[in-house]
């Protein structure tokens, strides 16, 4: 029986970490049979979820890989080309969370370093993804934005501003590319029950908590929810969606 994903390979970022967004998009994209490529900084982390996929049957390698650094995107992409002659879908899903207080007492830090990662880490990432799409025709980038990239979010000042930039820069270069058929979505993450969500929540339990208590669906959202929403972008039933954002957040954002 054919799969929804045959035939096609993926890279995702930030793969290690344990519930987390980027190993179940790997592990849902292998079960529908992509052949997935999984980095991320922590090399033993990330080979153990490939291993946990393919002990599952699927397909499924690891690399390290700093999504910072131009170096490293030149590196992991041109091996992933080299080893299976193709670059389907890229996931976007390495970023870091940095929560721990309100905006005017936060040292400048605190907001660049969520931008080197989860903003400067999506545009490198697209840019040698697109390169890498235009030699095999197509493709689609998901890039992971959140809610807090839409809707304004007490003492996570830094981490909003970072992802509405990832959400108004994957418009702005679907609009670029949509001509050469590779599309450029977002994906925004309400509260999700992951290792990040909660080192978050540790840290700025009392909006977290009046967070979760407004979700109109009454719970947290779970990593395959996501998971299940970039295997609809990633594979060939979003041929003609780009430029958009799609939000899995239990209404959250609705109100």
């Amino acid at each position: 029986m054919t799969k929804r994903m045959d035939g096609k390979v993926v890279l995702v970022t930030g793969g290690a970490s344990r519930p987390g967004l980027g190993a179940a998009i790997g592990e849902r994209l292998a079960a529908e049979g992509a052949n997935v490529v999984l980095s991320d900084v922590d090399l033993p982390g990330v080979e153990e979820t490939a291993a946990l996929i393919r002990d599952k049957g699927g397909m499924a390698s690891a690399v390290k890989h700093d999504v910072a650094s131009q170096e490293d995107w030149d590196k992991v992409v041109q091996s992933l080309i080299a080893e299976h002659g193709q670059l389907d879908a890229l996931v976007n899903n390495a970023g870091i969370l940095d929560v721990a207080g309100m905006a005017s007492d936060r040292a400048v830090g605190a907001l660049r370093s969520q931008f080197e990662v989860n903003v400067a880490g999506s545009f490198i990432g697209t840019q040698v993804a697109v390169k890498a799409m235009r030699q095999s025709g197509g493709g689609s980038i998901v890039n992971m934005s959140s809610v807090a990239g839409l809707v304004g979010f007490r003492g996570s000042a830094a981490y909003a501003a970072s992802k509405g930039a990832v959400k108004l820069f994957s418009k702005s270069v679907a609009l670029e590319v949509a001509a050469e058929n590779i599309r450029v979505n977002t994906v925004h993450p309400g509260i999700i029950r992951t290792n990040m969500q909660a080192a978050g929540a540790g840290t700025n339990s009392d909006n977290y908590d009046a967070i979760e208590a407004a979700i109109p669906m009454g719970r947290l959202g779970e990593p395959v929810d996501i998971a299940n929403c970039v295997l609809f972008l990633a594979s060939d039933e979003s041929t003609y969606v780009t430029g958009a954002e799609f939000v899995v957040d239990g209404g959250y954002t609705a109100q």
